[in-house]
């Protein structure tokens, strides 16, 4: 049987406890908090001075190089085989079709590029 006196000294350190363990979450979460906005302000800074710059230096360098020059057309008779045409198009023309570096069976295009 417990005594009255000692129910309410376990509820008040009960009570007591819980205030402790809610200070301590409070402190701790504050500190993530700092952590978390100092690591936030690390990346973004990395975003906008390192990457940003550096997509376009990439893109300044791919548009700014030559292009190659095309290669010179070998009829392989393994290669480029048209057993059945393609349903679009002219039906000799793959889907995604790059008349400079895609030959037909019978050679490249004639092509206005270079």
């Amino acid at each position: 049987c417990v005594k009255p006196t000692q129910n309410k000294m376990a509820t008040g350190a009960f009570r007591r406890g819980l205030a402790t363990a809610a200070a301590n979450f409070t402190k701790e979460r504050d500190a993530h908090s700092k952590i978390a906005t100092a690591t936030m302000s690390t990346w973004k800074n990395i975003s906008l001075f390192v990457a940003i710059p550096s997509v376009a230096l990439a893109t300044y360098n791919v548009l700014s190089a030559p292009h190659p020059a095309q290669d010179e057309f070998k009829e392989y008779p393994w290669l480029r085989r048209r057993l059945k045409k393609f349903p679009w198009g002219d039906g000799d023309h793959s889907l995604f079709h790059n008349s400079h570096a895609n030959p037909l069976p019978s050679g490249y295009e004639a092509s206005s590029h270079h």
